[in-house]
């Protein structure tokens, strides 16, 4: 017999430990209770689990990590920032509303970075050539709603690339993200038409951290995703920490090495963070998540694909809309 908690389970040779799974409200241990090992002849080094919420009975072949420090996290906004101006710290303003600590991650929005660096402006900033013309009025043959040829020549400015035409503008900005008219943002910009990302955002992000003192910075954003409807929030840039965390090399819990998995950390903290900030005039720019450890594991550089693997963009290269 033995005892242990919420998540824990108890091994014994030639029987099941049996471990009653209790739900832990946010701040609460789970409830310890009673291991009985239940003989059932051969197990195979599996462990029978019940969870007390529903009654379902499962096995695993061996314990999860019961290390609580690696179970949890916890993610608030940061209450009562200002709209931001032009040449506004951002870290100052971070600083002076939140009490961080060194290994949090500090999630901005690239709304505000962009606010700060001066990357507001209007439609007549960006006079329409023959091209946003001709895509603007493609566009608006498609949708039936007047498209604004100045509104497509900024995204021409901002773009490398533009991957796809119709029924939407689909482009690759300076700094490698690939979204929906180049990230623009034509909501929650007072005084001018539009928002533009920001130029560099891992070095916006450098600039931030070094004004802060937590270690850890993400540039975030929302867009759309392939193969799924909505959208998310997504790492448009990075200081203080490697994008994805590298799990090549390892073994699964069946002891076989794993060859391929990168986990996109930036992006996850991103989403995450994204669940918190909120959308709309409810919304908050700045989120930190506390408490998220890297863990024993490799780091890559790997965020946005290199266009020679990128094989869907390759393929909406040649494809054309069919109204």
């Amino acid at each position: 017999m033995g005892s242990g908690g919420s998540g824990e389970s108890l091994v014994t040779r030639g029987s099941v430990g049996v471990t009653l799974v209790t739900a832990a409200r946010p701040g609460v241990s789970g409830r310890r209770v009673s291991l009985l090992p239940i003989v059932i002849g051969a197990s195979f080094g599996r462990n029978l689990v019940i969870d007390a919420n529903t009654g379902h009975v499962y096995h695993h072949r061996r314990a999860f990590a019961a290390d609580g420090r690696r179970c949890r996290m916890e993610l608030f906004a940061v209450p009562d920032l200002p709209e931001i101006r032009e040449g506004d710290d951002l870290a100052a303003l971070i600083r002076g509303r939140v009490d961080l600590r060194p290994d949090d991650v500090v999630c901005v929005a690239s709304t505000i970075v962009s606010k700060a660096e001066g990357r507001a402006f209007d439609l007549d900033d960006f006079p329409a050539g023959p091209r946003a013309r001709e895509i603007a009025a493609r566009l608006e043959e498609i949708s039936g709603d007047e498209k604004d040829p100045r509104f497509a020549q900024a995204v021409l400015e901002e773009s490398t690339e533009v991957i796809m035409e119709a029924p939407f503008l689909l482009t690759e900005s300076r700094f490698g993200h690939v979204g929906v008219n180049a990230g623009i943002d034509r909501s929650n910009v007072p005084e001018h038409d539009l928002l533009l990302l920001p130029r560099r955002p891992s070095e916006s992000a450098e600039r931030i951290r070094e004004g802060l003192p937590a270690d850890r910075v993400l540039v975030t954003d929302t867009c759309g995703r392939p193969f799924r409807h909505g959208q998310r929030g997504v790492a448009v840039g990075w200081a203080g920490l490697a994008p994805a965390r590298d799990w090549r090399g390892e073994s699964d819990r069946d002891g076989r090495e794993l060859g391929v998995t990168v986990e996109n950390v930036a992006d996850e903290l991103a989403a995450a963070a994204n669940l918190v900030a909120g959308e709309g005039d409810g919304g908050t720019p700045v989120v930190v998540v506390r408490d998220f450890e890297w863990g024993d594991h490799g780091e890559s550089d790997a965020h946005f694909r290199d266009v020679d693997g990128d094989l869907i963009r390759q393929a909406v290269r040649g494809w054309e809309f069919d109204e």
